[in-house]
């Protein structure tokens, strides 16, 4: 459908050609009127008893809904139109018909449990909500990478199938690669890692999964990550970069989605940055020192600086993966330089400073009980020049549903994997 074009004041009664799904069918008799949509918008189609052809007129009211179909005919003024235009056919051809019923309500109001419509995922992506959801998440992706192409980053295509987990832990799904086992990428940590200290600023939009048996509204087994890693960077600087990314990504859904946002009910302003200790923080929620933030000691930091992206950084190294470098290199620093950043009430990152020394890397390899043979390319790239470095990650999908305003993340996500579902 060409809706831009028909919004033009200059156009009178031109004649057009569209292309959409039927998203509504009304009959008064002597009037009838079906409403095309497709992803730049909506139209009205009007059919009057004795100016439109009989043939057309007793069509408009036996094509069902959601079938798509192929419209000519003149565009004109009307004030009672949606848009302020409406179309009067003189040829509609059917493309194809849409089964009834359908298995989901699609319109605006849908009552229809998410289980249920992610069931019908394809079907469920003709509403309106739906697709605004997706149409900000784009928006955000798209300034991610025009954000630092802007500062002159690398983009970076790490690879999916691995051969070690890159975080430490057991939570992979594994794969029979040939005669070896290997695993989906949990994260591409260790090769960002690799590549920062040669490229020295690269970024990325990756795919990675996650073997855990969560059900919650915050996890699914399959996300999609942003990540930076960059030279020559510290704690508190890569802490900068992403107050700067943030800032700009919301910057653009406000610029570019207001209607999205308006449909969804959502009033977004760009956060302030907010710095804090672990220490402090932790305290302030009143939790255990030494210890993670649970959801509800997250929700209670944020309530206290509303709309605000709170970094808390200087964790425990205990609680730290292996890669983050403890306080002034000291192996055994019970305070690291790493740190989460909170937005919405959730986390929606974690990052920091990198051990770039190999000895260095192999005791805390030790210290989390991982064996170091299983990380041996990953400790020689360090051992031939490598600088100090930093990074974190995003996850797309949780930013989404944070800024749309969203239960769960799986209305953030196009086709979910959890650990029940593989279909669609």
């Amino acid at each position: 459908m060409k809706a831009s074009s028909s919004s033009k004041k200059d156009e009178g009664h031109r004649e057009v050609e569209l292309y959409g799904w039927v998203l509504d069918i009304r009959d008064l008799s002597k009037i009838r009127f079906i409403v095309l949509r497709d992803i730049s918008g909506r139209i009205q189609i009007c059919g009057i008893k004795g100016e439109t052809s009989d043939k057309i007129f007793e069509l408009m009211t036996s094509v069902p809904r959601e079938s798509v179909i192929h419209v000519r005919g003149k565009l004109k003024d009307s004030k009672q139109a949606p848009g302020g235009k409406e179309l009067n056919p003189s040829e509609i051809e059917i493309i194809s018909i849409a089964q009834h019923p359908l298995p989901i309500d699609v319109s605006d109001h849908s009552k229809t449990e998410l289980p249920k419509r992610l069931d019908f995922r394809f079907l469920d992506m003709h509403r309106e909500r739906t697709q605004a959801v997706f149409k900000i998440q784009n928006e955000i992706s798209n300034a991610f990478r025009e954000h630092f192409y802007k500062k002159g980053f690398i983009e970076m295509q790490p690879p999916c199938i691995i051969s070690a987990a890159s975080e430490g832990g057991t939570d992979l799904f594994p794969v029979q690669y040939f005669e070896k086992k290997a695993y989906l990428a949990q994260s591409p940590q260790l090769y960002k890692q690799m590549l920062a200290c040669s490229m020295e600023k690269t970024f990325m939009i990756t795919p990675v999964w996650r073997a855990e048996k969560h059900n919650t509204p915050r996890h699914i087994n399959e996300i999609r990550q942003m990540d930076i890693e960059v030279a020559f960077m510290d704690q508190m600087q890569i802490m900068k970069e992403q107050e700067e990314v943030v800032k700009y990504m919301i910057k653009r859904v406000i610029e570019n989605c207001k209607q999205e946002l308006d449909y969804l009910g959502i009033k977004l302003k760009i956060p302030n940055a907010v710095y804090l200790h672990y220490e402090d923080a932790i305290k302030k929620v009143g939790g255990k020192v030494g210890e993670d933030f649970t959801p509800e000691e997250e929700r209670k930091l944020c309530d206290m600086y509303p709309g605000d992206l709170i970094f808390t950084y200087s964790w425990p190294s205990s609680i730290k993966p292996f890669y983050i470098m403890p306080k002034d290199g000291k192996k055994d620093a019970k305070e690291s330089c790493g740190f989460d950043a909170l937005y919405g009430g959730v986390e929606i990152s974690s990052g920091g400073q990198r051990i770039h020394l190999p000895e260095l890397l192999i005791e805390r390899l030790k210290a989390k009980k991982l064996n170091p043979k299983n990380f041996e390319s990953y400790i020689d790239s360090f051992r031939y020049g490598a600088p100090m470095h930093a990074g974190w990650s995003i996850g797309l999908e949780r930013l989404t549903q944070i800024i749309c305003g969203l239960d769960n993340v799986k209305e953030a996500t196009m086709f979910p994997r959890d650990r029940d579902r593989l279909t669609p």
